[in-house]
């Protein structure tokens, strides 16, 4: 049994994973409330409240002072805001001395890559093996609000980076944007919200899709773009367009997603296409996805939305199906870190 703890931002989350029958339980703190009147996350907010949580967690888990069948901790050691990850570590660290129980870092964005698969582990061990292994090579997109990257899981279960953003990331892009429509926080279900009443065609915006041959996003000039459009609105135009601005800009940002995720199914030869992250949850990008797989024959996997956002579930997972990724011993925090 692996238990994993996720504390990368503002969430304190708890999952436990049993490699014989599946994910056992999952348990998340949520701290949108308290972030919310200051428009986005106070790092030094959030860790305080990471250790307000956690102790909290362990009891809702049916966890005390004997650790049951847990024989490994999973817990997440980048990347993320420093001051949260610490805490998740210290914790994690502090149960592994008191349990005697070795203690695994693991990469926040690869849990995100094997977040999808999830679902596959049903039954036993040798029939997750199996049915991974059918859906390799794998063709991977995660979009959050730190990070947009194409990725591939070989057939030899590696994983390479192929795209990523240059600036801001897709999810960064809606939120920005929808500060600046005036929308609270978080934003980008606020923009989702407004735009499946609009027309994406009234407003036109750039989708900044690099050339076929250049594998990178780039976000931040969709969001200048709205800036000047916004100039030159009154109070009244804006609130009478809002649904169409919100539908136009929402449409390039998934625009351009699938645009070089398109490019790279064309250029490669892939058995499935993934989705993870915190803006795959967006209901119209996810359709879009599963229209893209379908065209080309893929299967598509899109992570299930309590696993979009950062949850533990994602952690305990890739700390049994992704070997590569783990981080063991005396591992580092490391807010930078990258997929691969």
């Amino acid at each position: 049994m692996i238990l994993a703890i996720e504390s990368s931002c503002d969430e304190s989350a708890l999952a436990r994973f049993d490699p014989a029958s599946g994910m056992a339980g999952e348990w998340v703190h949520s701290q949108i409330d308290l972030h919310k009147e200051y428009g986005g996350v106070v790092p030094d907010l959030a860790s305080r409240e990471h250790l307000k949580n956690f102790f909290p967690l362990l009891e809702a888990a049916g966890i005390g002072a004997d650790r049951g069948e847990i024989s490994q901790i999973a817990v997440t050691n980048g990347p993320g805001l420093a001051g949260c990850l610490a805490l998740g570590i210290a914790f994690a660290r502090s149960l592994g001395l008191a349990w005697n129980l070795p203690v695994v870092g693991v990469n926040h964005l690869r849990g995100h890559a094997y977040s999808p698969f999830i679902g596959l582990h049903q039954e036993s061990p040798e029939e997750f093996t199996e049915a991974f292994s059918g859906l390799l090579p794998h063709l991977g997109l995660i979009v959050s609000g730190g990070n947009t990257i194409l990725f591939e899981i070989n057939a030899d279960k590696h994983l390479i980076v192929l795209a990523e953003t240059v600036d801001d990331a897709a999810g960064e892009a809606l939120d920005k944007g929808a500060k600046l429509l005036g929308l609270p926080y978080p934003g980008g279900p606020q923009v989702e919200r407004l735009a499946a009443d609009g027309d994406p065609k009234t407003f036109d915006f750039p989708k900044a899709i690099a050339p076929r041959n250049e594998r990178r996003f780039s976000f931040s000039g969709l969001k200048t773009s709205l800036r000047y459009r916004l100039e030159k609105m009154g109070d009244a135009e804006l609130a009478a367009a809002m649904p169409d601005i919100c539908a136009g800009y929402q449409g390039a940002v998934i625009d351009q997603l699938l645009g070089k995720t398109k490019h790279l199914i064309q250029a490669g030869s892939y058995c499935s296409l993934g989705l993870s992250g915190g803006v795959s949850n967006n209901r119209a990008l996810r359709a879009a996805m599963e229209r893209l797989a379908q065209r080309h024959r893929m299967e598509c996997l899109i992570a299930q939305p309590r696993h979009t956002g950062d949850n533990a579930a994602m952690i305990a997972f890739a700390a049994y199906a992704d070997t590569e990724g783990i981080a063991c011993d005396d591992f580092s925090i490391e807010p930078a870190l990258r997929l691969a």
